[in-house]
């Protein structure tokens, strides 16, 4: 249906409709501006979200994550970082593909819209300018039509008088004559006008208004597919990201799916576990007529008298293996009821001057463990735990040796170019430098040499589990309890501050303190020649650059053999071919260990 035949005389409201498609245009053209802040805003915050829980560097969090629940979480956090992306390519998408092309377009429509009314507006004035021509044709020739009428008369009243001349009816009549001239002609003009104004009119409602009320028509059904369009593409920006947020919460919903409580609790004996055995039986100690007073002072005891804590002070407190869950708030049957501030005034005024050195020393020995400078030789550790920290020692300067003596075989290889081609250079200039990487190598080889003895001796005090269980509180066992000196009182506990136990020295050796330290990457390369056998396969689940010596960069998507599994410290070593092999983030690679790998 046409506008122009339909809607010739409403001219004022279709200027009115096409104004509101345009504002209608404007109003969803804001409409999808708000929903792309929006987008923006939910996109910020959840990326705010997800770092804020990220592991901080060097913290707790960042331990935890050896962990497979942990670990989920942080995958969950990165899904949920990609996910936060998909919305600000929607946000992107709106903004490029409707906001803009939508402004554009609505300055095209307002220019064609403007300029078809503009048209129609002169139509209308030429009209008007006609009208006007007509009507003043019109009283113009009325005008002279009555002028006639009055001459006419006049002659006719003087031709009929006796008393007037011949030549004043001459002139009555000749003035008559030109009246009637006057009006046939304006009659004439008047026909004239009448006749184009008809044409112009006939012209106006039926070829030039019509024409015109077509072009806005096409321009209103333009626009409205427009913006059709648009809220389709609308639609389309969302559905565009579904497949990457669906591979998202897939990702979120697999990485649910690796949380293994039996691989966690493996790792938290792995952590933990001290080496020490639990303890013996106690010896029965009689004290009949006749018998010796013997008194064994060890740290199984559940408590001593009160006689013995005034004896004794620093021996006082009930630290037993036999009992690791009972705290200060567990009371043994024997202890004392007395208040601990009485005990502490005691044990203060009695404990000898050396023996409060001697703590002094050990509480600014536990505040620097606590601050993450131990021993060279790990010895605040339990021997499990030491032993793991000397062997990767032991690999990281075995890697630095190897690092050396490829720099050694390098110049060798330079200064016999030399000696061959003097003009290339001064065989004499490579000297230096060789001296200095043998001395490197002698002082990491003689570090070596020191931190396998230690591990020598760590290896050598681990029980093995056929051995049968015994004591480990053997310092005082032999000692008559009234033979107290300042050693005894100096004493220490086998249960450090933060409940875990140090590995005894000697009568004089201060305990040390089981400090947890951030899992360090476990490179344990086998010395000898031969090649590791395939447990299984990997595929790479995300890249990885690999830039610290020991690891191996992946793509995602590779296929990978996996030749040892993760011990718990986050790494999985893999293997390309022969000769390129590596460590890779567990986190990084999907696993498929072969049957008879997962049995052992």
């Amino acid at each position: 249906m046409s506008w122009g035949s339909e809607l010739w005389d409403q001219f004022d409201n279709l200027e009115k409709h096409t104004q509101s498609g345009i504002e209608f245009v404007e109003r969803y053209t804001k409409f999808v501006k708000e929903r792309t802040e929006i987008e923006i805003s939910y996109a910020k915050q959840i990326r705010n979200l997800s770092k804020k829980y990220q592991p901080k560097k060097n913290s707790r969090e960042e331990e935890e994550n050896k962990y497979t629940s942990c670990r989920a979480f942080l995958s969950t956090l990165n899904e949920l970082n990609d996910y936060a992306g998909q919305h600000e390519v929607i946000a992107e998408n709106l903004s490029s593909q409707i906001i803009a092309e939508l402004s554009r377009y609505l300055t095209e429509l307002k220019a064609e819209r403007k300029s078809h009314f503009q048209d129609g507006r002169k139509a209308q004035q030429h009209m008007e300018s006609s009208w006007k021509q007509l009507e003043s044709s019109k009283r113009r020739f009325e005008r002279d039509c009555k002028e006639a009428d009055r001459a006419q008369q006049y002659f006719e009243k003087m031709d009929n008088d006796i008393n007037v001349t011949k030549a004043d009816v001459e002139k009555a009549r000749q003035q008559a004559q030109m009246r009637h001239q006057m009006a046939a002609d304006s009659k004439t003009e008047y026909s004239n006008f009448l006749t184009k104004f008809n044409q112009e009119q006939n012209e106006h409602y039926y070829t030039v208004i019509p024409s015109i009320f077509q072009k806005l028509q096409e321009m209103e059904e333009r626009r409205i597919e427009r913006v059709g369009m648009s809220m389709k593409t609308y639609a389309d920006v969302d559905r565009d990201v579904l497949p990457i947020v669906g591979k998202c919460l897939d990702g979120m919903t697999k990485a649910a799916e690796s949380i293994e409580p039996k691989t966690d609790s493996k790792q938290v004996v792995d952590s933990y576990k001290s080496g020490f055995e639990p303890p013996g039986d106690l010896e029965f100690e009689d004290y009949g007529p006749g018998q010796a007073m013997k008194r064994t002072v060890s740290e199984t005891s559940l408590s001593n008298s009160r006689g013995e804590g005034k004896e004794r002070p620093s021996g006082g407190k009930s630290k037993g293996k036999l009992w690791p869950f009972i705290k200060n708030k567990n009371k043994s049957p024997k202890q004392s009821k007395e208040p601990i501030s009485n005990r502490f005034n005691e044990f203060m005024a009695s404990k000898p001057k050396m023996t409060c050195l001697r703590s002094l020393r050990r509480g600014s020995k536990l505040l620097s463990l606590k601050l993450g400078s131990g021993p060279e030789d790990f010895s605040h550790l339990p021997p499990e735990q030491r032993r793991k920290k000397l062997q990767a020692k032991i690999d990281d300067l075995n890697k630095d040796i190897q690092k050396e003596m490829d720099q050694k075989d390098a110049l060798t290889k330079m200064k016999g170019v030399y000696e061959k081609n003097p003009q290339m250079g001064d065989p004499a200039s490579v000297d230096p430098r060789l001296a200095e990487i043998a001395q490197n190598i002698e002082k990491l080889q003689f570090e070596v040499q020191k931190f396998e003895g230690w591990l020598a001796e760590v290896e050598g005090r681990l029980p093995s589990k056929s051995d049968p269980p015994r004591r480990q509180s053997g310092l005082y066992e032999t000692q008559n309890s009234n033979s107290s000196t300042v050693g005894n009182n100096c004493a220490q506990d086998r249960e450090s501050p933060d409940g875990s136990y140090t590995e005894e020295q000697s009568s004089e050796t201060q305990a040390k303190v089981t400090i947890s330290n951030p899992p360090e990457v476990d490179d344990e390369f086998d010395d000898d020649e031969e090649t590791l056998p395939t447990i299984g396969t990997c595929k790479a689940i995300y890249p990885f650059e690999g830039h610290n010596e020991g690891t191996i960069s992946v793509t995602e998507g590779e296929l990978l053999y996996v030749i040892e599994e993760d011990k718990g410290d986050g790494w999985t070593r893999v293997r390309r071919n022969e000769d390129e092999e590596g460590y890779v983030p567990t986190s990084y690679v999907e696993v498929f260990l072969e049957t008879n790998a997962k049995d052992s």
